[in-house]
């Protein structure tokens, strides 16, 4: 049972991951460029959501919206400053360009909310339900399938609509999407409103159990690195398949003392997080040296 509990646990972290890896890929294959900044979304949409709750306290879901259109909105400034004054410049300045907004988002955030962790409300309540004899947390399967929502939402966007269209020929070939007349640098805009506003949810699912603090993007933009990379460089259902990797790893490693009874007590302490860190970092380096176009082949060739 407890397998079971730290499996869901995982997957409930990695379905956050998900949303912030995807909205990194997608503008990673509409622009060709690495947008360093999309960790620090993850970090505005926590602080979004805590700013909000302090206005109107409601259950996060109720936020829910709210928190996609602000963090929507910043990703359409974003992109007017980050992106569209640098696109005809060589691709490094667009991911400095990305570095120093996401630090200017980092020092707003410090000053306005302070270093200190805040958490944002839990989805619907608080406490635990049991399912069959397993203990699961509310929070843990709201996020699940907020998260399978709109991760399945996207998909239904991408392949289902006219705008859809629009963005995949966008990320395709720009030169003949604009001959055919698609707006492109509206595309492009949408697609960081869309990138930002995904990060900004998993900001604000994951700041209530994990909380949430300014310099906090820096984690998360380099685990959506790490899933790009291992999924395959440019691909959406890998980003997703290796931000669920990533987690589960997290949540079950340190864990293994517990799970493995067998194992030394002199050994336990080299499963911490820091050591799951450490490994996750080594496994990266595996995989850019055994595999370096990652489990699902890449589509973007150049990196940044």
């Amino acid at each position: 049972m407890l397998t079971l509990q730290l499996l869901v646990n995982g997957i409930a972290l990695g379905a956050a991951y998900a949303l912030c890896a995807l909205g990194f890929v997608l503008v990673l294959n509409a622009t060709g460029a690495v947008n360093f900044a999309q960790g620090d979304m993850v970090m505005a949409g926590g602080f979004v959501a805590i700013a909000l709750v302090s206005l109107w306290p409601v259950p996060g879901l109720v936020l829910l919206p709210a928190v996609v259109l602000i963090t929507g909105l910043l990703g359409l400034v974003f992109s007017a400053i980050g992106y569209f004054p640098l696109k005809s410049r060589p691709p490094v300045s667009v991911f400095i360009s990305t570095i120093a907004l996401g630090v200017i988002f980092q020092n707003v955030a410090m000053v306005t909310f302070g270093p200190e962790p805040r958490a944002t409300p839990p989805l619907l309540v608080a406490g635990n339900v049991d399912v069959g004899g397993l203990t699961v947390s509310i929070q843990a399967i709201a996020v699940i399938l907020i998260a399978a929502l709109l991760v399945g939402g996207q998909h239904v966007l991408l392949m289902r609509t006219r705008l859809g269209q629009s963005l995949r020929a966008t990320a395709q070939d720009r030169e003949m999407a604009a001959a055919l007349g698609i707006r492109v640098n509206l595309m492009i805009a949408l697609t960081f409103a869309l990138s930002t506003a995904l990060a900004g949810v998993a900001g604000l699912l994951l700041a209530n159990t994990y909380f949430v603090t300014p310099t906090d993007g820096t984690n998360y933009i380099l685990k959506a690195y790490i899933a790009a990379t291992i999924g395959g460089w440019g691909r959406l259902h890998g980003a997703i398949a290796g931000a669920m990797l990533i987690a589960v790893f997290e949540v079950m490693f340190p864990a293994l003392p517990l799970l493995i009874p067998v194992l030394p007590v002199a050994v336990h302490g080299m499963f911490s997080q820091t050591s799951a860190s450490i490994v996750l970092y080594l496994a990266l380096l595996a995989v850019l040296f055994l595999r370096p176009q990652g489990l699902f082949g890449e589509i973007a060739q150049r990196r940044a």
